[in-house]
């Protein structure tokens, strides 16, 4: 069955978990069926709120079928230990059920942040800094995690490290947030089944597609690198006023990236994605 058809348009989007209200760290880039290149969606402020970004997702859902990418982790992993947070109670053991648990835990954070979650309730299962013990003791993954890992194209983070600039622990609590928020308005893949018809949400790590590109850096930063992005990817090249960061080659790339495997099944099919796998951790689209 191919995918291409169904869905219009092609939307990434690069998140943030950082305090406050703007986030200069979160981009969107959106593209439609066919060869032309992906553009930039500017925010309506000088940045993008989190909030803003789940408003613009409903209403671009609404007016045409979207394939919609995050790029967080949309659960932490369960399979490898049994349990979210191992010894603490009260902690639910499926991704949706997750969601709306740290949402709840968050509710005082602002513009859905989840700080309260990583600072506070659950804190002794993060790696903060030295004083926290051995950094490998929290390197915890998913199973898709561990197919991407066998790729060679390096090794993904874990939602366990909450320090440095390269975590993405804060970026996917908010993010579980964001979900909570969506669910059941939108299917979000693989909890959901994808629908025949309609807009949907997948994970996405956008580093994935950057070596899907033919690229094995882990950062493009130069117009030329990216246009060789796109035009690896079947994009025709971008035209930007100036030279790109790295938030914005990440989603363009990535909404080409999503252009160009929404129609292959074997990406909606991964071998290791059990109904288990996908109930408990979900699953990183692009990785097969």
């Amino acid at each position: 069955m191919s995918h291409t058809s169904r869905f219009a348009r092609f939307a990434a989007v690069d998140w943030s978990g950082a305090k406050g209200r703007r986030h200069k760290g979160i981009a969107i880039g959106l593209c439609e069926t066919g060869g032309a290149p992906p553009r930039l969606v500017a925010p309506l402020s000088v940045a993008w709120s989190r909030t803003e970004v789940m408003e613009w997702v409903l209403a671009t859902a609404r007016e045409a079928p979207t394939l919609f990418g995050f790029d967080f982790s949309y659960a932490p992993p369960i399979v490898e230990r049994g349990a979210y947070f191992p010894g603490d109670e009260g902690v639910p053991e499926d991704a949706r059920a997750f969601w709306d648990y740290v949402d709840r835990l968050c509710e005082s954070d602002e513009d859905l942040g989840a700080a309260s979650l990583v600072d506070s309730r659950h804190r002794r299962h993060f790696y903060l800094g030295a004083a926290d013990g051995v950094k490998r003791d929290f390197l915890h993954h998913r199973v898709c995690e561990h197919s991407f890992n066998a790729l060679g194209g390096g090794k993904a983070s874990t939602l366990y490290d909450a320090i440095g600039a390269a975590q993405v622990a804060k970026a996917s609590y908010s993010g579980m947030r964001l979900l909570n928020r969506l669910n059941r308005r939108l299917p979000v893949w693989p909890m959901d089944p994808l629908p025949a018809e309609g807009s949907a949400i997948v994970e996405i790590y956008t580093r994935v597609f950057i070596l899907m590109a033919g690229l094995s850096g882990r950062k493009v930063r130069t117009l030329s690198l990216l246009n060789q992005a796109l035009d690896a990817l079947g994009s025709a090249p971008a035209a930007l006023p100036r030279e790109p960061n790295d938030h914005e080659t990440d989603v363009l790339i990535a909404a080409a990236g999503l252009r160009r495997i929404a129609g292959d099944p074997s990406y909606w099919n991964p071998a290791a994605l059990t109904p288990a796998v996908a109930r408990g951790e979900g699953w990183t689209f692009g990785v097969r």
